[in-house]
């Protein structure tokens, strides 16, 4: 199931949920497994190389996303609450490879590109066997860069149904 909204102030908040075929627990293990998140890190077009995976609150998470057009993109999560099966809570920003915080407009990102933002996951059980996500994207600058991020965001939550499919 797709369901996406976007508050129309400003800034705008991205909210995408996913209604998953899989328990919570099972669900929970793509955003803390390395090997998972690998999977599914990225849109369309991109892979994950590089997962190093440390959620806990105070805890920071690399991501790297690659893509043979528009090279490697580099991202620290830092965690602000986790709540297992139910919540993570962190701030994504851009880095360098060396994973220092780095200004997002040297890596080729528009100067309207979130310098520190805000992310939610809120996991609930719906029953046996069934997981919603909703992912909150907090304080984008209104169209399109909104657009482009929900276009990838919902791209890679696609991943994970196709991943969750694969497993059995």
């Amino acid at each position: 199931m797709k369901h996406s909204t976007m508050d129309q102030a400003n800034p705008v908040d991205l909210v995408v949920t996913r209604i998953y075929d899989a328990p919570v627990e099972e669900v929970w293990s793509y955003w803390i497994d390395p090997a998972k998140v690998r999977q599914w890190w990225g849109p369309n077009g991109f892979t994950c190389p590089v997962a190093d995976m440390d959620v806990r609150v105070g805890g920071t998470s690399f991501v790297v996303m690659h893509s043979p057009e528009y090279g490697d993109h580099y991202r620290n999560w830092h965690y602000e609450d986790v709540v297992p099966h139910q919540l993570i809570a962190y701030v994504r920003k851009a880095t360098d490879a060396d994973r220092n915080e780095v200004d997002p407009t040297t890596v080729g990102m528009p100067p309207d590109f979130p310098r520190a933002q805000r992310h939610v996951v809120r996991f609930e059980a719906l029953g046996v066997g069934r997981t919603m996500v909703t992912f909150t994207e907090e304080g984008w600058p209104p169209i399109p860069l909104v657009e482009l991020s929900r276009v990838g965001l919902e791209q890679c939550l696609d991943k994970i149904h196709i991943a969750l499919a694969s497993r059995a």
